[in-house]
C-alpha cells in the first residue's frame, strides 16, 4: 500500500475523504507517477477475506477487477465511500517550488499517468449518443500549491483536476458533470429514442388486410405469424374482423348443412302419391 502523508476528511464541505501528498520538489515528477500508480492499484485491491466467487472472477481475466464493486474492495475496509465516482481522491500540494517547475510536473502526471487518473469511454450499445465519461475506475487527482492555499483558504478555486484547463474549488474539481449522473440521464434519453424508433420500425411492417384495408390488431398479427395458432388462423393475409366474417359464413353454412341433413325424409320431398288407393275402390 502506499500511504498518504495526510488524509483530509470534511464532509461538512462535500470531501469525505482526500489522500494528500505535500511535495517540497525533493521527487521527481516520474516518482510522483508512481505514487499515483500505487494508489490506483491499491484501490483495486480485494481483501483477503473476499469471497471465492469474486476471486475466481478477478482472476478469469486482465480486466475482470473493473467489474468489482467498490464496497467489495480493500480500500473500503479503510475509507468512507466518496460519495463520487471512482477510486479515493488523491491531492498534490506543491511547495517551496516555482510555477514552472509545477507547470512541467504536472504535465508529466498528465501524461504518464493518464492511465490512472483520466476517466473512459462508456461500454453501451448508444455509443453515438453518449458523450459522458467513465470514471468509476480512475484516480480523481487534483493539484495545488502550500503558497495558494495559504493565500486563498482550502476552500477558495485554487485546485486544478488532471485533465481540466482552469483552477476551481475542492468541491467543483472533484465532481464529475460529465459522469454518471449525466449517463443515466443520456442513457434513458438515447433508451426511449430507440424504443420509439422500434416502435416505428414494427408499426411500418404491420400487415395490412388484403380484403378491407385495415392494419391488423397486435392480436391478429400474433395469430397468423406465431407457429402455434398459424395454423387455425384461416387466411392469414385479411384482418381479424375479415376472418371473423369468415368464420361467420363457415358457420352459418355449416349450420344450414346440418339442419338439411337432420330434416325428415317427408319434408324433403314432398307428401307421397297415394299409389294404392284405388285398390279399396267401393264399385257402385
Amino acid at each position: 500500500m502506499q500511504r498518504a502523508g495526510l488524509v483530509v476528511r470534511a464532509p461538512a464541505a462535500g470531501v469525505l475523504v482526500m489522500l494528500v501528498e505535500v511535495d517540497r520538489r525533493s521527487e521527481d515528477a516520474h516518482d510522483l507517477v508512481t505514487k499515483l500508480r500505487r494508489y490506483w492499484e491499491w484501490g483495486r485491491l480485494l481483501p483477503k477475506d473476499a469471497d471465492k466467487c469474486t476471486v475466481d472472477l478477478v482472476g478469469s481475466r486482465p480486466d475482470a477487477s473493473e467489474r468489482v464493486d467498490h464496497q467489495q474492495r480493500l480500500w473500503r475496509r479503510v475509507y468512507p465511500p466518496t460519495a463520487r465516482e471512482g477510486l479515493v481522491p488523491l491531492a498534490f500540494v506543491f511547495a517551496d517550488t516555482t510555477e514552472a517547475k509545477v507547470a512541467n510536473t504536472v504535465a508529466v502526471l498528465e501524461e504518464a499517468g493518464r492511465r490512472y487518473w483520466a476517466s473512459r469511454r462508456y461500454g453501451t450499445l448508444y455509443e453515438k449518443a453518449i458523450t459522458a465519461r467513465d470514471y468509476r475506475q480512475a484516480v480523481p487527482v487534483v493539484v495545488t500549491t502550500l503558497e495558494q492555499l495559504q493565500e486563498h483558504g482550502a476552500g477558495a478555486a485554487v485546485w486544478r483536476r488532471l485533465g481540466r484547463t482552469r483552477e476551481q474549488t475542492l468541491t467543483d474539481a472533484l465532481d464529475n458533470p460529465d459522469g454518471d449522473v449525466l449517463y443515466h440521464r443520456q442513457y434513458a434519453r438515447a433508451e426511449a429514442e430507440d424504443e420509439r424508433r422500434r416502435a416505428a420500425e414494427r408499426e411500418a411492417r404491420r400487415p395490412v388486410c388484403k380484403r378491407c384495408g385495415r392494419k391488423f390488431t397486435d392480436q391478429r398479427w400474433e395469430e397468423t405469424t406465431a407457429r402455434r395458432t398459424a395454423w387455425k388462423a384461416g387466411d392469414v393475409s385479411v384482418c381479424g374482423t375479415c376472418h371473423a366474417d369468415d368464420v361467420a359464413r363457415e358457420e352459418a353454412a355449416a349450420e344450414a348443412a346440418r339442419l338439411q341433413a337432420a330434416a325428415p325424409p317427408e319434408l324433403q320431398g314432398g307428401p307421397e302419391p297415394e299409389r294404392g288407393r284405388g285398390w279399396f275402390r267401393r264399385r257402385t
